[in-house]
């Protein structure tokens, strides 16, 4: 994770409110769609960034994917 990429994946309205959300602990990819008014295929493009920029982390339980913030880069 560079810092380039960090900031790349926070100058977006979308992904900050994303991680806002992500504040209150970990959501379904699912979850997260259903606040925003864009595809879920944007939606899931966004988390990728985050993702890849270290801001957040997946686990898949069973047919779901969840997000949470990675706390040690947060902090």
């Amino acid at each position: 994770m560079s810092f380039q990429q960090s900031f790349k994946a926070l100058s977006d309205p979308i992904r900050r409110q994303i991680l806002h959300l992500l504040r209150a602990g970990p959501m379904a990819a699912g979850d997260i769609a259903q606040r925003f008014d864009v595809s879920g295929a944007t939606i899931s493009h966004h988390l990728s960034i985050l993702r890849d920029a270290g801001l957040v982390l997946d686990e898949k339980k069973g047919k779901y994917i969840y997000y949470e913030l990675n706390m040690s880069v947060v902090d």
